[in-house]
């Protein structure tokens, strides 16, 4: 299976593409030199990037998104998931807790999602 995936840097990026859109290259070259410390040029050739991945579209110098950040999330949590854990949830559960206890309430919350999934 194909993941989506980004880069740190590209990730940081598109939260803030994701965060602002539809946004002009202009505003997004401000917010990236604000939030990310970077130039001009490396904004655009991360807009330009990432266009051509398809991730994002540049009209009329307003950046909007085509893939959503909640793919990109699962498509990633996924195949951390497949790649550290072959595949085992209840694994991966076991480790992202490493022995610390959580509150009732993130226990309830935990058991909705799984009951909202769980095959019927």
């Amino acid at each position: 299976m194909e993941y989506l995936k980004l880069c740190d840097s590209d990730y940081r990026f598109m939260t803030i593409v994701w965060d602002n859109a539809p946004v002009s290259s202009g505003a997004l070259v401000k917010l990236c030199n604000e939030q990310l410390g970077w130039k001009k040029s490396t904004t655009y050739t991360a807009i330009k990037k990432l266009a051509q991945k398809g991730y994002l579209i540049n009209e009329n110098a307003v950046v909007s998104v085509i893939i959503p950040r909640e793919r990109v999330q699962r498509d990633e949590s996924n195949y951390f998931v497949e790649r550290t854990f072959d595949g085992s949830l209840p694994g991966f559960l076991t480790a992202f807790l490493g022995g610390k206890k959580i509150s009732k309430k993130e226990a309830e919350k935990i058991k909705q999602i799984i009951d909202d999934y769980s095959e019927k």
